[in-house]
């Protein structure tokens, strides 16, 4: 990339992949790239920037997804994919230079650690990943309505998308709700198709009573088993990080 001219100008666009693979199929054609990357919702105006929208083209961005996959590798496409998740400011740049070379380098990219953005977008995708599989195994489902079931989480990275897959393909024929309540962005699946939508746009259903009842039961088990001179709140807190506490039944 060293032939490759640096802008002064913010790109702004929609926040979703599709639109930065767009960003990225513009800056590779034209052999340049800008100061900054940002969601078009997360753009605070600045006079001193100088300003340009990119709408999201899907052409463009499918064949930016299929180039990563057949010229680079199906590696650098989920590299690419899950450092998009992560919650990094800078997120966008650093996946636009990483694919943009690796077009360049073919699949040798993701052993070239020495070039910061490489080494940046893995950590990204490390960092996104370990999230995913900690609530894989931690996010608790709760009985909400008729046949309808219904988890919060709080994470740190914007990995409702790819939890959700998990879960269809865990519970196929199960009804539910995953709501990132940090975002306020909610994943919802009825058994034949999934949709993420602003949460403030639903009405979500009221704990049913026989969930209750089974709360209470199980908050009693974990209070009965419980060794109150053995108790370690810092130990506690090394296997079971405080910021999920808000999202278990048994830890008020």
């Amino acid at each position: 990339m060293s032939n490759w001219k640096l802008i002064n100008k913010t790109y702004l666009y929609d926040g979703t992949f599709d639109g930065l693979l767009t960003i990225i199929f513009n800056c590779y054609c034209d052999k340049c790239f800008p100061q900054k990357i940002l969601p078009e919702s997360d753009y605070i105006e600045n006079f001193l920037d100088n300003i340009i929208l990119i709408k999201t083209d899907y052409s463009k961005s499918k064949r930016i997804f299929n180039g990563i996959e057949n010229n680079i590798s199906h590696k650098a496409l989920y590299n690419s994919y899950y450092a998009f998740l992560s919650d990094n400011s800078e997120k966008e740049i650093n996946i636009l230079k990483y694919v943009c070379t690796g077009f360049d380098q073919g699949p040798k990219i993701d052993n070239m650690l020495t070039l910061s953005y490489v080494y940046k977008v893995i950590n990204m995708r490390k960092r996104a990943l370990g999230e995913c599989h900690k609530l894989k195994g931690l996010l608790r489902f709760i009985e909400v309505g008729d046949n309808m079931f219904y988890a919060s989480i709080h994470p740190d990275n914007n990995i409702i998308e790819a939890l959700g897959h998990h879960f269809i393909n865990r519970l196929p024929s199960q009804n539910f709700i995953i709501h990132d309540k940090f975002r306020n962005i909610c994943f919802i699946y009825n058994t034949k198709e999934y949709q993420i939508i602003n949460s403030s746009n639903i009405k979500l259903p009221e704990i049913s009573l026989k969930e209750m009842h089974y709360q209470e039961l199980w908050k009693m088990f974990f209070k009965t088993i419980a060794i109150k001179e053995r108790t370690n709140p810092k130990c506690q807190m090394n296997y079971m990080p405080k910021k999920y506490w808000k999202d278990l039944i048994e830890i008020p």
